[in-house]
């Protein structure tokens, strides 16, 4: 339970630091409450009214900062930030870009603040809406159009230069990075390592590299009345092919246990499918999709594993990440069941 007098000491001052930096005469806090959700971030709902400036008006805006179980890999809020103006820009629906804090003078934290935008993000609540079969098909192909405008940001990009060069080869990269990051742990993981091999026998040719999501799933998405809200949750984004995004969608663990609805656990794929191939004017390989599901599944399990030694190490003891661990015998059986309906081993 979050402690009333430390939120208001924590965010003691931030009404003067928006003042400045909007720039307004004025900003009066009337509520700050933290939102369920966002392991990997904390996120805080502001409601305010600015006197004077560009800003003038009431407004109900959401801060988002790190919170402890956030993983090493994800980005700080400055790159987090310049890669939702890049996503705006390109017409892609994210919450609007307001302002960045890059340094921890103000809340102790760096922290971006994006316009609030309704709706829910909770998979298991999304997939077991009792309308889900009236708005899923037409919510899946707006969510595969809005990948494929975000798609169209392709490296090199100055505004983007913190993601470092685009790999050559996205798949050999990841099957790399997996290997060495099982390398470093205390235990042998057989069915992982049994993965890997297969995704290496089947390695795809190289494809075009755009700005991917990289977490591009059901429950970081907002659905307001059966539409798509806004698309969160953009920390781990980066250069990649897109059939990883696309893969990462339609992986069995992100489908809350709807699993003959294989577009995220809302609709089919075909639906999915239909909404990037038409924005996108290009059609999607079948056969790399599933090769990208099992990379899915092996990307999932190293995170878990990850997140369990972390807490078992004692270094960051928390039950969010505990939890995570717990989950990574259902995870490796996701794995096994993609690699035998994908044909086994050759």
């Amino acid at each position: 339970m979050v402690n009333a007098e430390s939120v208001a000491a924590r965010f003691a001052r931030l009404p003067d630091w928006l003042r400045r930096c909007l720039p307004a005469e004025n900003v009066v806090l009337s509520r700050i409450q933290k939102l369920t959700g966002g392991a990997i971030q904390e996120n805080w709902l502001l409601d305010l009214e600015v006197s004077g400036g560009p800003r003038a008006g009431a407004h109900r805006w959401v801060l988002r900062t790190g919170a402890p179980s956030a993983l090493a890999v994800s980005h700080g809020r400055s790159e987090e930030f310049a890669i939702l103006v890049a996503a705006h820009k390109a017409g892609v629906r994210v919450a609007e870009p307001i302002i960045l804090c890059p340094d921890k003078g103000t809340i102790g934290e760096s922290f971006l603040i994006v316009a609030w935008c309704p709706g829910t993000a909770q998979g298991r609540r999304i997939v077991r809406d009792p309308d889900l079969p009236t708005f899923g098909p037409s919510l899946a192909r707006t969510l595969g159009s809005e990948l494929a405008k975000l798609h169209r940001i392709t490296p090199p990009r100055a505004d983007l230069a913190f993601l470092g060069e685009a790999p050559v080869d996205a798949a050999r990269m990841r099957i790399d990075r997996y290997r060495s990051e099982l390398d470093h742990m205390d235990e042998a993981q057989p069915v992982i390592e049994h993965a890997l091999n297969w995704l290496e026998d089947r390695l795809p040719k190289a494809g075009p590299i755009v700005l991917c999501h990289a977490d591009y799933r059901t429950g970081n998405y907002l659905v307001h009345e059966g539409k798509l809200s806004a698309i969160l949750d953009w920390e781990f984004a980066g250069w990649s092919e897109p059939n990883e995004d696309i893969g990462w969608f339609c992986a069995r663990c992100w489908r809350f246990g709807q699993m003959a609805l294989e577009a995220g656990g809302i609709a089919s794929r075909d639906d999915f499918y239909e909404g990037y191939e038409i924005e996108s004017k290009r059609s999607i390989d079948r056969a790399q999709i599933r090769f990208w599901e099992v990379m899915a599944h092996v990307r999932w399990s190293v995170i878990a594993l990850e997140q369990e030694h972390r807490h078992l190490s004692g270094r960051e003891p928390s039950l969010e990440l505990a939890l995570t661990g717990r989950m990574l015998p259902e995870i490796l059986h996701d794995l096994m069941t993609e690699i035998s309906s994908s044909g086994g081993r050759s």
